[in-house]
């Protein structure tokens, strides 16, 4: 049961991690903010850097908990199909904070039974371990081909084919390049990797310590 207790512990830390990478990644808007003139976006889209981060704004803006219920572009239009996408995609960024705010309440609660009662750490190892084999998988199948996993990842999340964008109808296509979307992808990946990081160094450090049994 106490063996149990860990492997639940971990699972959930784990997911708490993913969630907080995801949900840190989507909503740090320096990196799209770089990426306006490190990929120039304003020479692909037409469009000045003020107008492509007033726009941009206004999506992050949209998908976020405490955001608008509906999605209006300043400058730009946009096709109801494209409506529809962007409406599902909130429904992912909605889903990760979410879990995000649930795992981490769980997390504390699970943490301090092994702590207080169990006396037992395992769960940081399992959780380091469960966390670096993701990002592992993942970087491998982005680093053999980024177009064919970007394309996967839109086939499992989404069942229409409304995240195909044409610039004449939903012209925001344009300042959203791939590029952006591997460098979020490796920033996600990143994130995961420090955590696990974390995990297994403050594994290392209280395993010494008496409090705890061997783990």
């Amino acid at each position: 049961m106490k063996l149990f207790h860990q492997i639940i512990t971990a699972l959930v830390l784990m997911l708490f991690i993913t969630s907080f990478a995801v949900t840190v990644t989507l909503n740090f808007r320096p990196l799209y903010y770089f990426d306006i003139r490190y990929l120039d976006i304003p020479s692909m889209s037409g469009m000045s850097a003020e107008e492509i981060r007033t726009n941009y704004d206004a999506l992050i803006d949209y998908n976020s908990v405490t955001g608008p219920k509906t999605l209006n572009f300043p400058t730009l239009p946009m096709s109801e199909n494209g409506r529809i996408h962007f409406k599902e995609v909130k429904r992912i960024f909605l889903a990760f904070e979410y879990m995000m705010f649930v795992t981490a309440i769980l997390t504390v609660i699970l943490i301090v039974i092994s702590v207080k009662k169990v006396h037992k750490i395992l769960f940081l190892k399992l959780a380091a371990i469960f966390t670096a084999v993701i990002p592992a998988v993942l970087t491998l199948c982005i680093g053999m081909n980024w177009e064919e996993a970007f394309v996967a990842f839109h086939h499992i999340f989404f069942d229409n084919d409304y995240w195909i964008f044409y610039p004449g109808t939903d012209p925001v296509i344009t300042m959203l390049p791939d590029t952006f979307f591997f460098h979020c992808a490796a920033m996600i990946l990143i994130l995961m990797f420090l955590g696990s990081i974390i995990c297994f160094a403050a594994h290392q450090v209280l395993k010494h310590s008496k409090f705890f049994r061997s783990s």
